[in-house]
Protein backbone atom coordinates (compact mmCIF):
# COMPACT_ATOMS: atom_id res chain seq x y z
CA UNK A 1 0.00 0.00 0.00
CA UNK A 2 1.53 3.29 -1.10
CA UNK A 3 1.56 6.20 1.31
CA UNK A 4 0.76 9.46 -0.42
CA UNK A 5 2.36 12.61 0.97
CA UNK A 6 -0.02 15.53 0.98
CA UNK A 7 0.91 19.16 1.02
CA UNK A 8 -1.52 22.00 1.50
CA UNK A 9 -1.38 22.52 -2.28
CA UNK A 10 -2.61 18.98 -3.02
CA UNK A 11 -5.55 19.56 -0.67
CA UNK A 12 -6.59 22.58 -2.74
CA UNK A 13 -5.03 25.21 -0.46
CA UNK A 14 -2.06 27.18 -1.78
CA UNK A 15 -0.12 29.10 0.85
CA UNK A 16 2.74 31.50 0.22
CA UNK A 17 5.87 31.11 2.39
CA UNK A 18 5.06 34.26 4.41
CA UNK A 19 1.57 32.82 5.11
CA UNK A 20 2.99 29.49 6.37
CA UNK A 21 5.53 30.97 8.82
CA UNK A 22 3.52 33.28 11.10
CA UNK A 23 6.26 34.26 13.58
CA UNK A 24 9.46 32.96 15.13
CA UNK A 25 9.19 31.76 18.74
CA UNK A 26 12.02 33.47 20.61
CA UNK A 27 12.19 31.90 24.09
CA UNK A 28 14.93 30.80 26.47
CA UNK A 29 14.39 27.18 25.50
CA UNK A 30 14.42 28.14 21.81
CA UNK A 31 17.67 30.07 22.16
CA UNK A 32 19.27 27.10 23.91
CA UNK A 33 18.01 24.78 21.16
CA UNK A 34 19.33 27.11 18.43
CA UNK A 35 22.83 27.35 19.88
CA UNK A 36 23.20 23.68 20.80
CA UNK A 37 21.22 21.82 18.11
CA UNK A 38 20.86 24.47 15.37
CA UNK A 39 17.05 24.10 15.63
CA UNK A 40 14.58 26.99 15.45
CA UNK A 41 10.91 27.18 16.49
CA UNK A 42 8.15 28.94 14.54
CA UNK A 43 4.41 29.41 14.88
CA UNK A 44 2.95 28.14 11.62
CA UNK A 45 -0.38 28.04 9.81
CA UNK A 46 -2.72 25.36 11.18
CA UNK A 47 -3.10 23.60 7.81
CA UNK A 48 0.58 23.68 6.81
CA UNK A 49 2.41 20.35 6.57
CA UNK A 50 6.06 19.52 7.23
CA UNK A 51 6.79 19.73 3.51
CA UNK A 52 5.22 23.22 3.34
CA UNK A 53 7.25 24.37 6.35
CA UNK A 54 10.51 23.02 4.88
CA UNK A 55 9.85 24.82 1.57
CA UNK A 56 8.90 28.09 3.31
CA UNK A 57 11.93 28.19 5.64
CA UNK A 58 14.36 27.36 2.84
CA UNK A 59 12.82 30.05 0.63
CA UNK A 60 12.51 32.81 3.25
CA UNK A 61 15.86 32.40 5.03
CA UNK A 62 18.03 30.84 2.26
CA UNK A 63 19.10 27.88 4.42
CA UNK A 64 19.20 24.07 4.10
CA UNK A 65 16.64 22.27 6.29
CA UNK A 66 17.53 18.83 7.67
CA UNK A 67 14.39 17.98 9.67
CA UNK A 68 10.99 19.42 10.61
CA UNK A 69 8.97 18.44 13.69
CA UNK A 70 5.45 19.80 14.21
CA UNK A 71 3.20 20.05 17.25
CA UNK A 72 -0.46 20.98 17.63
CA UNK A 73 -0.75 23.11 20.76
CA UNK A 74 -3.98 23.49 22.71
CA UNK A 75 -5.20 26.91 23.83
CA UNK A 76 -5.06 27.81 27.51
CA UNK A 77 -8.00 28.89 29.67
CA UNK A 78 -7.92 32.62 30.46
CA UNK A 79 -10.04 34.83 32.68
CA UNK A 80 -10.64 38.58 32.63
CA UNK A 81 -12.67 39.90 35.57
CA UNK A 82 -16.01 38.14 35.13
CA UNK A 83 -15.61 36.51 31.71
CA UNK A 84 -13.87 33.24 30.96
CA UNK A 85 -12.38 32.27 27.64
CA UNK A 86 -9.73 30.26 25.86
CA UNK A 87 -6.74 31.30 23.81
CA UNK A 88 -6.71 29.88 20.31
CA UNK A 89 -5.20 26.52 19.40
CA UNK A 90 -2.02 26.88 17.34
CA UNK A 91 0.62 24.88 15.53
CA UNK A 92 4.35 24.91 16.21
CA UNK A 93 7.24 23.76 14.01
CA UNK A 94 10.77 23.00 15.17
CA UNK A 95 13.11 23.21 12.18
CA UNK A 96 16.61 21.71 12.34
CA UNK A 97 19.11 23.23 9.92
CA UNK A 98 22.26 21.95 8.25
CA UNK A 99 25.30 22.61 10.53
CA UNK A 100 26.78 25.20 8.15
CA UNK A 101 23.59 27.34 8.08
CA UNK A 102 22.25 29.77 10.70
CA UNK A 103 19.25 32.09 11.15
CA UNK A 104 19.85 35.37 13.01
CA UNK A 105 16.71 36.82 14.61
CA UNK A 106 18.50 39.73 16.30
Amino acid sequence: MAVEMQTAATRGLTLEPHQIILRPLVTEKGMHRSTRYNAYAFEIHRQATKIDVRRAVEELFNVKVVAVHTQNRKGKPRRTRFSRGMTKDWKKAIVTLDPEHRIDFF
